[in-house]
């Protein structure tokens, strides 16, 4: 057994240690387990692993013990964090601590065999990592998830945090790359300072170049007095640049200049302004296509893409809805001071088939919309408006569940007798999708049916068929 894939695994649960200890020997490490963190620190009087495995949560000495010993007096040896507190804040505190990268429960251990791979590959972690554990929020919002998906956001929020790197975040409207922004923000050794953020695609073309770089008094007719610029008020902070795919051709350029040279010159200014800046930038287009047809500058795409962040959008992490619901409705229930909606296993069915165009932000509308029309507590599937159904992915919705929405909305309008109107129309769509079927074979169309030939016709006759 090779001296260089010692793995040791601390987990205070036997099952795990067992299943770990079983799958990495067959993987062909050198494996030793123990039940918490006191019997790691006496081992390293003997030996020292090659990689470290621990549980997070454990009796006694824990995992942020261990990573705490092991980054102070073994920083060359990589830990890895087990956890079934899976949240961006654990992950993030971990990232900080001088964990090299971490393995959410219930794992899979081919995943868990490729990671202590990369560790053993790589040998160095990063060692300082600033202990803070504020909440990363937006306007009181929280990234909430724990699907795969999240989590690997979660994983590359947190590796960016002892990173000054420009970061490109790319989704779907409604995905959260401002409360992503803030995230990367808030964990980067520039949080001290205030986050400058402009959407590009609120401002109107004429006015966006002042507002970048600002504009000295007298430059134009109305220039009274001097302005500063997003990027001199960002100077040694983080600006966030929203909807670059908006940005005109002209600024572009400007841009690219600032992020050559790091320097610029205010409108009607003669004296160069140096600023140090880390930029997060984060559109909704394709940029690539962009640069394609020549909208968008290639070389300022290749400064704004040095680490990419996909967005994933709502419908690739339909784990999270009923998370996200539930916190939405909690959230406007207190706004209005009304009872908590609840969703039905049906609408939470149904909400995992929708497409989500507008993501997160258009669920949470809607959970904002139920909350304050709905007067029932549990939300069903004809309490939700008819536009959302419209909606669909994989499997379509039962033809009874459309029924009942369109027989809710006609009797809220006050129709009656529906019946009468709803069987004719029910007979004639089945007539129909059977005599297509046969070519107009009415016989055989009849038996489709379960009819006779005779009733056929006379339906038929009757429908004007």
């Amino acid at each position: 057994m090779s001296k260089s894939k010692k793995v040791w695994v601390a987990d205070d649960d036997e099952s795990i240690r067992f299943v770990l200890e079983k799958g990495l020997v067959d993987a062909g490490f050198d494996v030793s387990v123990f039940e918490d963190g006191n019997e790691v620190v006496n081992q390293l009087d003997l030996e020292r692993p090659n990689v470290l495995l621990t549980d997070l949560k454990m009796p006694g000495r824990d995992g942020m013990d261990l990573l705490d010993t092991f980054k102070n007096e073994f920083s060359n040896i990589p830990v890895i964090m087990m956890t079934a507190h899976s949240d961006l804040d654990t992950t993030v505190d971990a990232f900080e601590n001088g964990a090299w990268d971490y393995i959410a429960k219930p794992f899979d251990l081919n995943d868990a065999v490729s990671k202590i791979s990369k560790a053993l590959e790589e040998r160095k972690i990063r060692s300082k990592r600033r202990n803070k554990e504020d909440e990363i929020s937006l306007d009181k919002g929280k990234i909430i998830g724990k699907s795969p998906a999240m989590q690997d956001l979660f994983n590359s929020i947190g590796k960016l945090s002892h990173s000054d790197s420009t970061v490109l975040l790319v989704g779907e409207s409604g995905t959260g790359k401002e409360l992503v922004a803030r995230a990367i923000y808030e964990h980067s050794e520039r949080a001290e300072k205030k986050l400058i953020s402009l959407n590009m695609a609120d401002i109107p073309i004429e006015l966006l170049e002042s507002e970048l770089f600002g504009y000295e008094k007298g430059a134009f007719t109305g220039a009274e007095k001097k302005k500063i610029g997003r990027f001199e008020q960002a100077h040694k902070a983080t600006l966030f640049l929203d909807e670059i795919g908006d940005m005109p051709y002209e600024t572009q350029t400007r841009i690219l200049r600032v992020l050559s040279s790091g320097e610029f010159y205010r409108i009607g200014g003669s004296e160069p302004i140096t600023v140090d800046v880390r930029i997060i930038a984060a559109t909704n287009q394709n940029l690539n296509e962009k640069v394609k047809t020549g909208a968008f500058r290639e070389d300022l795409f290749h400064r704004l893409n040095v680490i990419r962040i996909p967005m994933p959008s709502l419908r690739d992490r339909k784990e999270d809805i009923p998370l996200l619901a539930a916190y939405f409705f909690e959230k406007f229930s207190k706004e209005t001071k009304s009872e908590t909606k609840i969703l039905t296993q049906e609408v939470i069915d149904l909400f995992s088939n929708l497409i989500w165009p507008g993501n997160v932000l258009q669920l949470q509308n809607l959970c904002h919309s139920l909350t304050v029309l709905s007067s029932a507590q549990e939300i069903n599937i004809s309490d939700l408006p008819n536009d959302l159904l419209i909606q669909k992915k994989g499997p379509e919705l039962s033809w009874n569940d459309l029924l009942e929405v369109w027989a809710t909305e006609r009797l809220s309008n006050g129709d009656d007798h529906i019946l009468n109107s709803t069987i004719p129309v029910f007979e004639k769509t089945m007539i129909k999708v059977a005599m297509k079927a046969t070519k107009g074979k009415k016989s055989e169309a009849a038996n489709l049916l379960g009819w006779g030939r005779n009733t056929l016709a006379r339906k038929m006759n009757e429908l004007d068929l």
